[in-house]
C-alpha cells in the first residue's frame, strides 16, 4: 500500500508512513477479475493477466487481433471477452459535460519551480505524455529526478501521493541525487527511494517488455508518474541506416502507443526525454539547427512537447514548443559557471530569480 506523508512533531520532518485511511474517488479503472461475473472462465482471465492485461480498461485498448494472438484464447474465446468487457466498461460516445467532468481526475505534480509550473499550468499533468527535448547537460534528466520526490507529496502540496516507475535507457539515475531533493521537500529520503522502482533498459525489446511488466504493479499499488529517460535512446543504436528506418518508426510507435494507454488506463503522468538530432536542412538563418529525435511519430505521440536548448555562453531557454491547451511561450535563463548559482530566468512578465542548487530549483520570485 503506498506511504502518504505525515509531519513528525519531533523532528518536523515529512515522512512516508503507512496510508490506512483513504478517500478513494470513483476509480479510473474496472479490474480484469470482474470478467468472472460476465461468464467469463477464470483460467481465460489468467491468461489474459500473464499477457500484461489487468484491466477491463486495458482489455478495451487491444485489438482482437492482438487478443488472438495469446495463447488459448480462440477468436470465439476472445469475442465473448469483449461482449463482457463492454459490459462493465463505456468505451463509447460521452457528452462534453462528461469530458469536462473526467478531466477533473486530472492531477498536476509540480516541477519544483515556480516558474515552469506557471508555464505548464500547474505541473506535468496525469493522463498525458510529457516530452522533454533537447541537448544534453540542458536540464532533462535534472527535472526527472525532481519530479521523482514532488510526485510523492500529498495533493495538497501539488504533489500527486503515489509511486514513481523509472525506466533508464542511458544510465543516467542516480538515487544519491534523490536525497538531497527529498530533504528539501522535507521528506525522508530513505521511505523517498523505496517509492520508486527502477530498471535499466539495454535494448528495445527490453523497454517494451518493461512497459508491459507495469500493468501487474499500477493494478495493485498506487502509481502517478512513469519516466522514460531516454525514449529514444536505444532505437537509434538498435536500428541503422535508412534501409531500417521504417520498422524503426513502426516499433516506435508501439512503444508510444503503449505509454499513451498506460497514461489514460491508471492516470499516470509520463514524462519522457528525447535526443535531438541535427537539422541540415534548417536554413542558414537558423542559429541552432537541431530538431528533436524520432520524427512524426514520437511527435503526434506527444501531449506536451517542451524544448531545452543552450543559448550564447551561459544563456539557457525553455520553450512549450507544443501542447493542446498552453500557449506557446518561452523562457530565458542565464546560468554561472560550475555550481549553476543565480540562474535568471525570464518568464513573460514574470521576472524570476532562481537559485539553481547542484541538487534542485529553490525559487524566489519577483513581479516586474
Amino acid at each position: 500500500m503506498l506511504a502518504t506523508l505525515k509531519s513528525e512533531e519531533s523532528s518536523g520532518q515529512l515522512q512516508l508512513v503507512e496510508r490506512e485511511d483513504i478517500d478513494d474517488d470513483e476509480d479510473l479503472f474496472e479490474a480484469i477479475d470482474k470478467l468472472i461475473s460476465q461468464g467469463i472462465n477464470a483460467g481465460d482471465v489468467k491468461k489474459l493477466q500473464d499477457a500484461g492485461i489487468y484491466t477491463c480498461n486495458g482489455l478495451m485498448m487491444h485489438t482482437k487481433k492482438n487478443l488472438t494472438g495469446i495463447k488459448g484464447l480462440s477468436e470465439a474465446k476472445v469475442d465473448k471477452i469483449c461482449e463482457a468487457a463492454e459490459k462493465i466498461v463505456n468505451f463509447g460516445y460521452i457528452t462534453g459535460s462528461d469530458a469536462l467532468l473526467k478531466r477533473k481526475s486530472v492531477i498536476r505534480i509540480t516541477t519544483g519551480s515556480q516558474a515552469l509550473d506557471e508555464l505548464l499550468g500547474g505541473g506535468i499533468e496525469t493522463l498525458s505524455i510529457t516530452e522533454a527535448f533537447g541537448e544534453f547537460r540542458s536540464g532533462k534528466t535534472q527535472l526527472a529526478h525532481t519530479l521523482c520526490v514532488a510526485t510523492q507529496l500529498p495533493t495538497n502540496m501539488r504533489g500527486g501521493n503515489g509511486k514513481v516507475a523509472y525506466i533508464d535507457t542511458e544510465g543516467t539515475f542516480r538515487p544519491d541525487r534523490i536525497v538531497p531533493i527529498a530533504e528539501r521537500f522535507g521528506m525522508d529520503p530513505g521511505a523517498v527511494l523505496d517509492n520508486i522502482i527502477y530498471a535499466r533498459a539495454y535494448t528495445y525489446e527490453h523497454q517494451y517488455n518493461l512497459l508491459l511488466g507495469l500493468a501487474a504493479k499500477m493494478s495493485e499499488e498506487p502509481f502517478r508518474l512513469l519516466i522514460v529517460d531516454s525514449v529514444i535512446a536505444l532505437f537509434r543504436v538498435d536500428f541503422s541506416g535508412r534501409g531500417e528506418l521504417a520498422e524503426r518508426q513502426q516499433r516506435l510507435a508501439q512503444m508510444l502507443s503503449r505509454l499513451t494507454k498506460i497514461a489514460e488506463e491508471f492516470n499516470v503522468a509520463v514524462y519522457m526525454t528525447n535526443q535531438v538530432i541535427a537539422d541540415p536542412g534548417g536554413g542558414v538563418f537558423v542559429t541552432d539547427p537541431k530538431k528533436p529525435a524520432g520524427g512524426h511519430v514520437l511527435a503526434h505521440a506527444a501531449t506536451i512537447r517542451l524544448m531545452f536548448r543552450k543559448g550564447k555562453g551561459d544563456q539557457r531557454i525553455c520553450k512549450v514548443f507544443d501542447a493542446p491547451n498552453l500557449p506557446e511561450a518561452e523562457a530565458i535563463s542565464f546560468t554561472r559557471p560550475c555550481f549553476f548559482s543565480n540562474l535568471l530566468v525570464f518568464f513573460l512578465s514574470l521576472r524570476v530569480i532562481l537559485q539553481f542548487a547542484p541538487n534542485d530549483f529553490e525559487i524566489m520570485a519577483i513581479i516586474s
